[in-house]
């Protein structure tokens, strides 16, 4: 069995593959305190409670975007699984050309949703994932990583008006009653939700009409949830795991 990690910045989600069929999944909190041995022990006992022994993973695959935790992971995997983990790097083959200035600045999970969002759709693309940052990448027909943007992650944007503003709450964040707020809870609510549903479609907009062409819009990430009702309209396909399937791809191009 392969098992898929993508280490964010907030989250570390797990995806155990059988071929190309994703069999389970599971999520766990990065804190940079956890030692080696807490990873190991949790990510041991996260697969044993879906039903999969760990001793049946033979592969491994990470996408990581927090540095510190590169050499943790390489000695988890090779001290509890025995097995040396592949990690989405330069010099491995993912079957795209990156085509950005600086291709080693592009984070790691940004080329993943890139592979798996090409294999997918077979023609131009743009990926919105909802994760700490809400990032947009663009994928030409010829499968070419182009580049992107990045903005702030709607988690971040609440919790900066929280600490920068002396009189305003901390926010459940979720689509209020209507865009007009009645209290303040709700007017933070209605400008941090439709304030991200707006700037999702203005720069997805921007990006289908530089791109031309038949353009597919795929979205995934941690917060996906939250806009799936209200960006129907602008995204073509929600893809949870998205990022997993691209390390399972890049697995494959990379026996």
């Amino acid at each position: 069995m392969f098992l898929a990690i993508d280490a964010g910045n907030t989250n570390m989600v797990l995806g155990v593959f059988q071929g190309r069929r994703l069999t389970a999944t599971g999520r766990i909190a990065n804190l940079k305190e956890r030692t080696m041995d807490e990873y190991g022990l949790l990510i041991s006992h996260l697969l044993a409670a879906r039903g999969v022994e760990p001793s049946g993973i033979d592969s491994v695959g990470i996408s990581c975007v927090v540095p510190p935790l590169v050499p943790c992971l390489e000695t988890v995997f090779r001290s509890y699984f025995k097995v040396r983990p592949l990690f989405v790097e330069p010099g491995i083959r993912t079957g795209i050309a990156v085509l950005s200035e600086n291709p080693q600045e592009v984070g790691a999970d940004r080329i993943v949703n890139a592979v798996a969002a090409h294999h997918r759709c077979q023609s131009a693309a743009v990926v919105v994932d909802f994760g700490t940052a809400t990032t947009f990448d663009a994928i030409s027909q010829k499968g070419e990583y182009l580049g992107g943007a990045i903005a702030t992650g709607i988690e971040i944007g609440a919790e900066a008006l929280f600490l920068k503003a002396a009189k305003l709450p901390r926010v459940e964040i979720r689509r209020p009653p209507s865009v007009i707020g009645r209290n303040t809870v709700h007017s933070i609510q209605s400008g941090l939700f439709h304030g991200y549903v707006g700037l999702v479609r203005w720069i997805v907009g921007k990006m289908k009409e530089e791109l031309a062409g038949k353009t597919r819009v795929l979205a995934t990430g941690g917060h996906l949830e939250i806009f799936r009702d209200e960006l129907k309209d602008c995204i073509d396909e929600f893809v949870p795991f998205l990022t997993l399937e691209g390390l399972q791809l890049i697995h494959e191009r990379n026996p």
